[in-house]
């Protein structure tokens, strides 16, 4: 393989875990230049440089050199605390932080996030093209579908289903402070059977 493919290939893992040029960057202590340079092909890394990137990438060093059929990863273990903070949906500004789970899993057609509710102002109705199970870890929320008329209280076991296209938001239930859940999206395109 020469570095052509293996700057694709650091492109390619990248992107499947949903990770800007700039998370690689402050993850692998290089600068966004050096890393967009990288990848385009116009910087030459070290061997010591692309074991750096490969660790913020969740990878071996050697599957930067591995040919395309062999990122056709079949199954990836992973640990609940072990994810990645990751910037979705302007959570931050309503309390709710989301933690990638299977980022390291190239190909994947499902994105799982740990979820945790903290209080703040309450979001205003989302939807999303993908489809969602979500299930309550710990803490009580309100989850609302379509409108505010029709609130329902969750408490830690339950579970959701949701189709995309669904109108919906959550807040945390009166006198909860914290709530954790766990959610998994398809990909926009996946018809589940």
């Amino acid at each position: 393989m020469n570095l052509l493919e293996i700057s694709q290939t650091i492109r390619k893992v990248r992107q499947s875990q949903g990770m800007t040029v700039e998370q690689l960057a402050q993850k692998s202590g290089f600068s966004k230049g050096f890393i967009s340079q990288v990848e385009n092909f116009r910087q030459s890394p070290s061997l010591k440089a692309l074991a750096r990137i490969a660790e913020a990438l969740g990878i071996q060093v050697s599957s930067l050199f591995a040919g395309e059929e062999e990122l056709d990863v079949k199954y990836t273990f992973g640990k609940l605390d072990e994810g990645v903070k990751v910037q979705r949906n302007d959570g931050d500004r309503f309390g709710i932080s989301y933690s990638a789970l299977a980022y390291r899993h190239i190909g994947r057609k499902m994105d799982p996030f740990i979820i945790e509710y903290t209080p703040a102002s309450p979001r205003d109705f989302m939807s999303h093209d993908t489809e969602e199970f979500f299930v309550l870890l710990a803490g009580e929320l309100v989850y609302y579908l379509y409108d505010d008329q029709h609130p329902h209280l969750m408490h830690a076991g339950d579970t959701l289903y949701l189709r995309s296209g669904v109108p919906h938001r959550v807040e945390l239930a009166e006198k909860c402070n914290y709530a954790k859940g766990l959610a998994v999206f398809t990909e926009p395109d996946l018809k589940v059977m």
